[in-house]
């Protein structure tokens, strides 16, 4: 038997038997190694705050509709940072192999049948950790704010909330020369991307909006800000920042009402120019040569040539039949938590 991890109410997790599924033509058959819990979508949807578990997301209007909801519990849709193994090729299946280390979208599940073709291209060197390829969803993520932010070499760039995706984007940035003011208010995530490169900037200490234009152009401020908490307060202090005719690219996942968003104030003297990063597309002025899949395999380029490498970023790995707990832990995590992972190694029991 295979099993999954599914949501069967708010902040209730459940484990689920089903039948290991059969593989037909096209289809390969996969067993997971790991896969990561967004802190994001993911955790909203536990939390039951899921836009989706209230409203119905209607595609060809690009609108929620009151009423019916897109979702349900119990979920078993979350979980999109899986890696696993190719254990099965169905018939006409010549792109991969049994062996192969995959990384792709299939949700908290021990067994899957996919398409091979949603996996060609996303084959991991059996030379590197498999559980980078759980990095390959938020990377693209990240690399999609930073494309929409479009720094060019010797600007710089603060982001705030230096969790896992932001420091991704940090990673990103700092890899091609630009300079990156880190906000956050967790000293351990700080250290972290001191680390990697950047200037860590308590978001605690003193007016930190005020902090950051003297630390960019003396009083300038940054040239892009990248604001990725899905915090309203974080994105006000992010405008706060961004300065005269500033860019700021809102990549968070916000939720709920925008109280502590008061667009009369700098946003609308400054002119500030607020754009919205998420997943579903690239950038506008890129779509004639960027893809989704281009982001994928960008980042997970870097991270197999050892360019840039996500594994500090691991501080949970949890066995999988014990989701309800690497839940809890992100619900209320402590300091130094990042990214917890899934372990679907010991079997299918």
């Amino acid at each position: 038997m295979a099993y999954l991890v599914e949501l069967t109410a708010p902040r209730v997790v459940g484990i689920r038997d089903y039948p290991v599924p059969e593989v037909g033509p096209g289809e390969v058959g996969v067993h997971t190694l790991y896969s990561g819990i967004s802190a994001g979508t993911e955790l909203a949807t536990y939390r039951g705050t899921n836009p989706y578990l209230e409203k119905r997301w209607d595609p060809d209007l690009a609108l929620f509709i009151p009423g019916a909801t897109t979702f349900r519990y119990p979920v078993d849709v979350w979980g999109y940072s899986e890696v696993g193994v190719v254990q099965v090729l169905g018939e006409g299946v010549h792109s991969l192999q049994i062996g192969d280390v995959v990384s792709g979208i299939w949700g908290h599940r021990s067994h899957a049948a996919l398409p091979a073709q949603r996996l060609t291209g996303h084959v991991l060197p059996l030379d590197i950790d498999p559980k980078i390829g759980t990095f390959d969803r938020v990377g693209a993520v990240a690399l999609n704010a930073v494309l929409a932010a479009a720094p060019n070499i010797g600007e710089t760039v603060a982001v705030f909330g230096q969790g896992v995706i932001g420091l991704l984007a940090t990673q990103l940035l700092v890899s091609q020369g630009i300079e990156v003011l880190a906000v956050d208010n967790l000293q351990a995530r700080l250290d972290l991307a001191g680390k990697l490169g950047a200037i860590p900037v308590s978001g605690r200490e003193g007016d930190v909006a005020v902090h950051l234009r003297e630390l960019a152009g003396g009083g300038r401020g940054p040239d892009r800000v990248i604001e990725m908490t899905g915090s309203y307060a974080a994105l006000h202090q992010a405008i706060r920042c961004a300065g005269v005719d500033g860019t700021v690219v809102a990549a968070g996942f916000y939720q709920g009402a925008a109280s502590a968003l008061a667009l009369g104030e700098e946003f609308h003297h400054n002119r500030v120019r607020l754009v919205s990063s998420q997943i579903g597309a690239l950038p506008s002025g890129l779509r004639d040569r960027w893809t989704r899949e281009r982001l994928h395999e960008t980042v997970m380029r870097l991270w197999a040539s050892g360019r840039l490498d996500p594994t500090p970023l691991i501080t949970h790995v949890i066995p999988a039949r014990e989701a309800a707990a690497a839940y809890r832990l992100l619900d209320d995590p402590p300091e130094d938590l990042m990214q917890v992972l899934l372990d679907f190694t010991n079997g299918t029991g």
